[in-house]
């Protein structure tokens, strides 16, 4: 079964945007934290953007004022606004919850959107 499913990935520019999308129609927006994470290349996965189930956020440092979640949860679809891209931001995006979804002891991560940010 799949619980997320990330677009909105490509190549841009430095400075230029993208917005990502992840489906989560078998999440419940209400009773979970949810995040965006991401992993470049030989890299572990890090959250970079986290949305409270109050709506409160938070960010990792290194995206503070570039990157905002949002969620759309009549869709049960989380965003993520990227702004102000950088080359460090190249990576695979995933979203999951946070703490990341397991269930019957398997992980839930979807194939996530490649993001490359060219110099």
């Amino acid at each position: 079964q799949v619980y997320f499913v990330e677009s909105g990935g490509g190549l841009v520019q430095t400075g230029g945007s993208l917005r990502l999308s992840c489906a989560a129609p078998e999440i419940s927006f209400r009773f979970n934290d949810l995040g965006w994470y991401r992993q470049a290349p030989g890299k572990q996965r890090e959250l970079v953007a986290r949305m409270y189930t109050g709506g409160s956020t938070n960010y990792v440092d290194s995206v503070k004022g570039r990157f905002t979640i949002s969620t759309d949860n009549a869709k049960n679809t989380v965003y993520l606004q990227m702004n102000s891209l950088k080359p460090e931001d190249t990576a695979v995006y995933y979203c999951n919850t946070d703490p990341p979804l397991r269930i019957n002891n398997r992980d839930t991560w979807g194939k996530g959107t490649l993001v490359t940010v060219s110099s």
